[in-house]
Formats: C-alpha cells, structure tokens, sequence
C-alpha cells in the first residue's frame, strides 16, 4: 500500500516537473517538494480514512449477542440497531456536498473522523440502549459524509486514476472491515471480556485517521492544477484541476462569456437521469446485503453451532475478499464500457453463497463466507460507477450524494426485516431466502446502471423540449 502511494507521488511529481518545465514562469524544486509532500499526505488520509469506515458496524456485528445480553435487547431492537447505519448514511450523507462548498472536503472529513472516534468511545459506556444508538449515530454521521466525499475527493485530485485510487480505497475499507470483524472478539477477550472494552479499542484507530486531514482544513477544496497537473486519459481536466472557469467553491462552471464567480448555470437535476436511479437503487440493494451480512452473518453461524470465535473470523473471510477484489474490480470496471457482466457474475456469487447458508451453514461455512464476500465486492463496483457515470467533479458529487444518499433509504427495512423474521420464524430460513430474492433486482438495475452514459446527458436531453 505504502509503494502505491509512493508510486502516487513520483507520477504527480513527474507530471508537475514536466509542466513547469513548459511554463513560461519557472517553479523551483523548492516549490514542487511541498506538492509531492501534499499528494503523499493525501493518499495516506484517504486510506486511512477508508479504514475507518466499517470497524463501527463490524465489531458491533461479531459481539452483538453480547451487546444484546448486556443492554437487554429484544431482536426487533437489535434489527433495528443493525438498520442504523443505513439510516444515519441517508439522512447526514445528503447534506456532505453542502457541508464540503461551505467548509471544504478536507474539513468535513477530518471532523467525519473526529465523530467516529467520539463516537467509538462513548458507545460502550452509556449503559442503555438510547445512548447506544446515540452515540452509534453520532460516529455513523462521520462515517456518512465521508463516504460521500471519497468519491469526489478522487475524483477531484485523481481524475486520471480514478480505477486505481477508488481501488486503493476499497481495498482499504475493506481492509479495516475484516480486520473489525476478525480481532474484536479475540481482543475482548484478551483483555478480559468485557464487550464494551472491545468496542471502544477502535476509536484509537479513528483518533489516528484524523491527523492526515488536519493540513486540508483550509484547502477548500481548491486543488490547484499546478498540484497535479496531469491530464486525464479520457479525456477532462487534471487532478484537481477544475474545468475550464470551474469555480473551487461550487465545482460549477460560469456561462459562456461571464466571469467566474459571477454567474453560474442551473444545477444539474440529477433526478431527472434514469442512469442515476438505476445507480441509486443498486447502492441500495448492495448496502441492504452488505449490512445485513456484517450485523447478522455472525449470528447466523453461531446458531448453527459455530464456537463465537470461529464465526467472527467467518465474518472476517467475508469482508476480507473485498481486499484483493476491491483493488482488482475498480481498475477493471475501470477500462470496460459497460460494467454489467461484473454485475452478473457477482449476483450469481452471492446466489450461491446464500443458497449454502440455507442447506448447510455449518458444513461448508468457509465456502459460504468466501462467496458472500464475493457478492459484497458490489460496493467498490457500485463507488466506481459513481465516478465513471458523470463527467465532472460537481456531477460526481451530486451523484454521489444522490446515489448514496437514496440507496441507504432503500436498504433501511432490509436489516430491521430480518431481525424481525428471524425472531417471529424463530430459524433462518425467512431470512435467507430474503437476502436471496433481492440478489435479483440488484443484478437487474446493477446492470442498467453500468451502461456507457453520464447523468448530464440523461439530464439534458430530458429538459430539451421535444419537438
């Protein structure tokens, strides 16, 4: 990881050395150091950021028997728990692009970590359940904007390596997912059993995402060209470079013959593209998987009789495939005009993978775990369609904020639902078979949504009046 984001360096250095070169006013090696220093700074902050992205609902999932026994939760009650995220990602996601024009993305980000980690700490020491799910949602709030501003973050200083860094941060979050997922039941134990001291561990990693932000505070997103220069292979501008007379505030770009700053076209109606909707229900239907996955997959090993150790590393395979895959399938959808057949062959995995939770849990539980975590590499694929179906920088972050923002609405009941079916079925066989009955829609809108179009497009040729 750490060779990638000096490879990130060199490539961003090369470039701005190139062009200075070219420049009719000469820029020192003093003052491209800074911009290489800057670039490295930025790479380590988005993986460490993406690393605390899933730890939250992860070491919940793998101690939630405990959590349950210790608050006196009822199923219903900790259906609903596991619907939090997907609540807390609608509601504060939406308003990360507001928050990111006013006080810039860097900002917005480092206090993102900071709530996460508040949020870590206190959780575990409240002593009921409403302060439980107070202070979850108060570290999901930071999680929410965050995962609306990497998207647009990389796109804004990587336009020319969207694959490879939205790879790299997938690999990363789903990095810190297994290894949530793997080492909280065992470090709970080690030091002594007690769940809430295995819950609040986590927000040292947090604290420690926080510092690589702290210098972006006051970047406003402004990402000078002359940062990072290059130009992106398919066409658009530099890394970090705004379009022709883009403003940094807004990311919009001023009429023709007007002065930047002084007037700016209409918003784009992002609502008004089909390829937005599809997108925003495929997010929907990949996170309903994803976070009924990491808050009852445990569960449901441990009811078919594996030991609560061996079910948390279970969980851990699962999220764990996302770290090869969520580097490879970027950089793939990446380079294909349509991203459908992705789609297709990872629906089909997680098919299978909950047809032999429903037959066999126990028996082939390692097979089952590798399959889902397959299935669960949707949401790289889904992140990567996000930067790779809108052409700009302020389109991305519409259709990130609308893409995300929608689809965690979708996915709320899928988590409360199983919890529910689960308690009233007393099995899980409800359950499953609906996980499995949604796999199907979201290979459907999956590959609506991976068709070779852009949201402006859509947009405009819905507003252009028919004749």
């Amino acid at each position: 990881m750490m060779g990638f984001m000096a490879r990130e360096e060199t490539r961003t250095l090369r470039s701005t050395t190139e062009r200075t070169s070219a420049a009719p006013e000469a820029r020192t090696t003093r003052d491209t150091a800074p911009r290489a220093w800057t670039v490295r700074l930025l790479v380590a902050g988005i993986v460490l950021a993406a690393v605390n992205l899933r730890p939250a609902i992860t070491s919940l999932g793998a101690l939630l028997e405990e959590v349950r026994d210790g608050l006196g939760m009822s199923g219903s009650v900790a259906g609903l728990l596991t619907s939090v995220p997907s609540l807390c990602f609608a509601v504060f996601g939406v308003t990360a692009p507001r928050l990111a024009r006013r006080f810039g993305a860097g900002a917005v980000v480092c206090a993102g970590m900071a709530a996460i980690s508040a949020g870590l700490l206190i959780r575990p020491f409240t002593g009921h359940t409403a302060g439980f799910l107070g202070a979850t949602a108060l570290a999901l709030m930071g999680i929410a904007v965050s995962n609306v501003l990497m998207p647009v973050i990389v796109k804004r200083w990587f336009p020319d390596r969207v694959g490879s860094m939205t790879g790299l941060y997938s690999m990363a979050l789903a990095l810190g997912t297994a290894t949530a997922a793997a080492a909280t039941v065992p470090l709970t134990d080690a030091l002594g059993g007690d769940w809430r001291t295995g819950l609040a561990l986590w927000a040292a990693l947090a604290s420690a995402a926080v510092l690589p932000w702290i210098p972006f505070v006051r970047e406003r997103d402004a990402a000078p060209a002359e940062r990072t220069p290059a130009r992106e292979e398919r066409g658009g501008h530099a890394p970090g470079e705004h379009a022709r007379g883009e403003t940094p505030e807004t990311g919009k770009t001023p009429e023709r013959g007007q002065a930047p700053g002084r007037a700016e076209p209409p918003a784009l109606r992002i609502t008004r593209s089909r390829t937005a909707w599809a997108l925003a229900v495929f997010f929907g239907l990949q996170a309903t998987a994803a976070y009924i996955t990491m808050g009852w997959m445990a569960q449901i090993f441990r009811d078919a009789g594996v030991p609560a150790s061996t079910a948390g590393l279970l969980l851990a395979v699962t999220m764990v495939m996302g770290v090869p895959l969520a580097f490879v399938i970027p950089r793939l959808a990446a380079r294909l005009p349509r991203q459908g057949p992705i789609v297709l062959a990872l629906g089909a995995s997680g098919l299978v993978g909950y047809a032999g939770l429903y037959l066999a849990p126990a028996a082939g539980a390692w097979v089952w775990a590798v399959l889902l975590g397959v299935a669960n590499c949707a949401f790289p694929l889904a992140l990567t369609m996000v930067g790779m179906r809108a052409r700009t920088g302020a389109g991305v972050a519409q259709l990130s904020a609308f893409a995300q923002s929608t689809g965690y609405l979708i996915s709320i009941p899928g988590p409360l639902l199983v919890g529910v079916l689960y308690q009233h079925s007393g099995g899980w066989g409800l359950p499953i078979a609906l996980m499995a009955g949604l796999m199907v829609p979201q290979m459907i809108v999956g590959v609506l949504a991976g068709r070779d179009r852009t949201v402006e497009d859509e947009a405009a040729a819905a507003d252009r009046p028919r004749t």
